[in-house]
């Protein structure tokens, strides 16, 4: 019982809407009115500027980091409860009981899941994405393949192979919530910072 109430309090942690809820304190506006109307950190950049992007980024990441921080704590050896805890703070993200489960795509809050259960990967995963950002200006694939990268890097991490299969359920996810700019980069139409 206190494993599926750490599962619910990881989708609830997760679905706090930090994108919704900085632009609106420090910019007077809704991010979901403005740019590609997502809620992630990307979006909040381009609408309010890329300090409260920043900020944005770092507050998803952390709601992803303490869900399975919390359930390291309290049970140290369950891996795949730490995996499972992960993942309903992903979900929370993407899709946000106080949004009409409208969320945003869950790249930060995947990289602060990550950064707790296999921190080489997630910060290889974090430097590829800035690296392609920085030369194509590009998030989305800077996303996906620093994505790819990290969960290869899990398989060879050494940490149990839950957060590895974790790390690959969460790329799926992910491909399927940028489905819309996986279709526009083919079209070469994907929006750049």
């Amino acid at each position: 019982m206190r494993a599926l109430l750490l599962v619910v309090a990881g989708y609830l942690l997760g679905s706090v809407p930090f994108g919704v809820i900085v632009t609106r304190l420090f910019a007077k506006k809704d991010v979901r009115a403005s740019g590609s109307g997502n809620i992630g950190a990307t979006n909040v950049a381009r609408v309010a500027g890329k300090k409260l992007g920043a900020a944005v980024l770092l507050l998803d990441a952390a709601k992803g980091s303490a869900a399975v921080a919390l359930a390291l704590w309290l049970f140290p050896q369950a891996y795949a409860l730490h995996a499972g805890v992960g993942f309903a703070a992903f979900l929370g993200h993407v899709f946000p009981v106080w949004l009409r489960f409208q969320g945003g795509k869950g790249v930060a809050t995947a990289l602060g899941v990550l950064v707790v259960l296999l921190p080489v990967s997630a910060l290889i995963g974090f430097v590829v994405w800035g690296a392609i950002v920085l030369i194509t200006r590009i998030s989305s694939v800077g996303s996906l393949v620093g994505g790819l990268l990290a969960i290869v890097a899990g398989f060879f991490s050494g940490r149990p192979i839950e957060y590895a299969v974790l790390g690959v359920v969460l790329l799926l996810a992910m491909l399927g919530t940028h489905r819309g700019n996986i279709q526009r980069l083919l079209t070469r139409q994907e929006n750049k910072l």
